[in-house]
């Protein structure tokens, strides 16, 4: 497909990298996230290049979830370097694609925050926030993730802040800390922000 890197066109095809640590569980989650980012994609009369961009998204999110966390914590930025454990694997599998070569900054600022969300965020990365959180995969309030993966097509800003609120809520009642990139997250999506366009990355 035109202009997009191989990695990419691939992934848009379910083919992950030969460096991707995914068991068969997480594999099946991935291609749910996929299959539902198409679907929206289709729902919102996207071109072909951008859902391709989308697919790929959803199959390389988490293409190092079963990665080792102090191997991945070993190759990522200073930025990530504090990051638990379990959030370790977008900033990971973000830096190898680069390393593959991929210069799709919006993808793979959506890959390295989609599980702590950002402000920075172009449409990329709130499909994907939202499609790794509504998956038909993850049984717990089945009816409500229902009824926002109905939504989010035509009103994705709606539907991540609420999905942001119940995240938020969620690890304030476990007594968990907010990573500052969540707060700046539900700063910027609760002030009605612009968001960021793909050529600002």
């Amino acid at each position: 497909m035109s202009n997009l890197h191989p990695v990419i066109a691939e992934a848009a095809r379910g083919i992950l990298p030969a460096w991707a640590t995914a068991g068969p569980k997480r594999r099946s989650h991935m291609e749910r996230v996929a299959g539902l980012l198409a679907e929206w994609a289709g729902v919102r009369g996207e071109d072909e290049r951008e859902t391709a961009r989308w697919v790929a998204a959803g199959h390389l999110h988490d293409a190092l979830r079963d990665e080792d966390h102090e191997v991945i914590r070993g190759q990522v930025g200073p930025s990530f370097q504090d990051l638990p454990g379990h959030v370790l694997h977008g900033p990971g599998a973000a830096v190898r694609l680069r390393k593959e070569g991929v210069e799709d900054e919006e993808l793979l600022h959506a890959i390295s925050y989609h599980t702590l969300g950002s402000a920075r965020f172009g449409t990329v990365g709130l499909v994907l926030y939202a499609a790794d959180f509504l998956e038909p995969g993850r049984r717990m309030r089945e009816d409500w993730r229902a009824e926002l993966r109905e939504r989010a097509p035509e009103e994705l800003l709606s539907v991540v802040r609420e999905i942001l609120r119940a995240r938020i809520g969620y690890l304030m009642d476990k007594g968990r800390p907010l990573h500052p990139e969540t707060i700046g997250f539900w700063n910027h999506i609760s002030e009605g922000q612009p968001w960021a366009a793909a050529s600002e990355f």
